[in-house]
């Protein structure tokens, strides 16, 4: 079910970015920076994430903007279908004040 929301929310995105934490979904692995997968649960996820609605709002880890074309992306990312697959395990959180890392071991997936 989060998939699907996170899916339905990426499609409405429609303006460019200019802070970090841009992200394009990619339709093949072979294109993406990071592999993703979605947990069910927030004590699995490497990095809690909230989807923000405006570019100027991704100030901080885990504040991701869904980007309309990949060149203003600063990652292209690849949602897995198996978290065994994943350089990335998130849970999508909702409210802004709950985003940030778990597990900072994974911090350098998302440097800039």
């Amino acid at each position: 079910m989060k998939k699907l929301l996170f899916f339905l929310f990426v499609l409405t995105l429609t303006t460019s970015s200019l802070f970090a934490q841009k992200i394009y979904k990619v339709d093949y692995e072979s294109q993406a920076d990071l592999k993703v997968y979605i947990v069910n649960y927030e004590s699995q996820a490497d990095l809690l994430v909230y989807m923000v609605k405006y570019e100027s709002q991704a100030t901080k880890d885990g504040l991701w903007y869904v980007v309309k074309y990949e060149s203003q992306a600063d990652k292209k990312v690849y949602f897995v279908d198996y978290e065994s697959q994943a350089d990335l395990k998130i849970y999508i959180v909702d409210y802004e004040s709950q985003a940030g890392w778990r597990n900072k071991s994974k911090m350098h997936l998302l440097k800039f």
